[in-house]
């Protein structure tokens, strides 16, 4: 009994301080900013408690809210779809039998490792209309390379651009995923003679689906959480183009101070992810496929 009581004693010192550590900086911040998105608060004064006039200003009045509502979904979506499948061809590229593949890897994986700063800064220069890589390799080619972060058209194409060059975490996933494929599989494929555009219809993209499904998940949430790159880059022009809504939420509430209505921002983004992360397992039924199904 004794020994019982020395064990929890003993679990308790350990576990205490994560404990308090997430009560005070994790769930107290979680649950006053639902009470915040309620308030006009602003640090200076006490918060003045309005009820649902942050939600109905966010919807009726707030024309810029919907300006970085539509900047997300845009830069989430293309984000999501184009990095999916860019990001499977390199992965299959590297699961491949070539001189210096564990070099090749690293070096896909090594923009991860750059901080989201340096890497900002460095594609700044990259995109420069005049002096940066991207357009001289276009004007090689006889082609007039566009100013990307000065053109509406184009900012939002160009940090999407930018976060799939990032994105070595999931082609690492993806290879990982790739190499635990039964190679048993495949070696029947070709006996049957099929071809590898077949093969990777019905083998590899199938038992694939469960490491796309954690993929996109991610995605969709690192991309809807859009803000360090815009925020260093272009401050969310030209008009507004690439103000994503973390960006937005960020002027609002260390910018205006507006506290409370930065708060209700914050429970919304929080309830658009909770959405789609529901509605894409809702729909694993349809396409995930687990090999012990």
């Amino acid at each position: 009994m004794n020994t019982n009581r020395s064990n929890l004693m003993w679990a308790g010192i350990f576990v205490g301080p994560w404990v308090l550590g997430f009560l005070l900086f994790t769930a107290y911040p979680f649950f006053a900013s639902l009470w915040y998105s309620f308030t006009n608060y602003n640090i200076v004064r006490d918060a003045e408690f309005i009820g649902l006039y942050n939600y109905e200003f966010m919807f009726f009045k707030d024309i810029v809210f919907w300006v970085s509502i539509g900047n997300t979904f845009y830069f989430a979506i293309t984000l999501v779809i184009f990095g999916t499948i860019v990001d499977i061809f390199l992965a299959a590229l590297l699961n491949r039998k070539i001189v210096a593949r564990a070099t090749y890897r690293l070096i896909y994986f090594i923009p991860v490792l750059v901080p989201t700063v340096a890497s900002s800064l460095i594609w700044i220069w990259v995109l420069n209309p005049q002096r940066g890589i991207v357009n001289y390799l276009l004007e090689a080619m006889g082609l007039v390379g566009p100013n990307w972060l000065g053109s509406t058209t184009w900012v939002k194409p160009a940090l999407v651009i930018m976060a799939i060059w990032g994105s070595g975490r999931a082609i690492i996933i993806f290879l990982a995923g790739l190499q635990e494929i039964p190679r048993h599989l495949y070696e029947a494929a070709r006996i049957d003679g099929a071809g590898p555009i077949t093969v990777f219809r019905h083998i590899t993209l199938p038992l694939l689906t469960p490491v796309i499904l954690f993929n996109v998940v991610v995605g969709l949430i690192f991309s809807f959480q859009a803000f360090a790159e815009s925020y260093i880059m272009t401050q969310g022009g030209p008009a507004n183009a690439s103000l994503f809504y973390g960006l937005n939420l960020y002027f609002h509430a260390f910018e205006n101070l507006r506290m409370g209505y930065a708060s209700a921002l914050a429970w919304l983004l929080f309830m658009i992810i909770m959405f789609f992360t529901l509605v894409v397992f809702r729909g694993t039924r349809r396409w995930v496929y687990y090999e012990n199904e």
